[in-house]
């Protein structure tokens, strides 16, 4: 279970490219961004192109530490660069889905299915509210 949001830095030089990347969104990105935007899955907000450390990912809910990346025909090349991205930023606590852009294309709801369905099972955990009136000891 996930129970607190991290808080992660990104390289600030990757905001420009972030910006541009959501402007030429694929096909794909675009259909599953209209399933994701306005807290349609389940509630939890999502980012689009979101710089973390000093990568980017397609897409990424805080709340969850949780990535969705759409792998294209121009990953089949860059099949090592992915997975070293992907080992150094689940070192830093971020969860990762992965999805075919044929898979988003053709079967968006198994997509969505999937996406739903590890939500509810990795979800976080509220932490219970402080006592009212209470201090700790080390408060008194």
């Amino acid at each position: 279970m996930l129970n607190k949001r991290k808080i992660l830095s990104y390289n600030p030089d990757l905001k420009e490219l972030a910006n541009e990347l959501r402007k030429n969104m694929t096909l794909s990105e675009v259909l599953l961004w209209n399933e994701l935007k306005q807290k349609r899955m389940l509630g939890f907000d999502f980012d689009r192109q979101r710089p973390i450390g000093n990568f980017i990912v397609d897409f990424y809910c805080k709340e969850l530490c949780l990535a969705i990346e759409i792998d294209g025909d121009t990953h089949i090349f860059r099949y090592d660069y992915d997975e070293e991205r992907q080992t150094t930023l689940e070192k830093m606590g971020v969860h990762f889905l992965r999805f075919d852009d044929i898979e988003v294309k053709k079967n968006i709801s198994n997509v969505l299915r999937v996406i739903g369905d590890w939500i509810v099972i990795n979800k976080p955990t509220p932490s219970p509210p402080l006592p009212r009136g209470r201090l700790s000891q080390e408060g008194i």
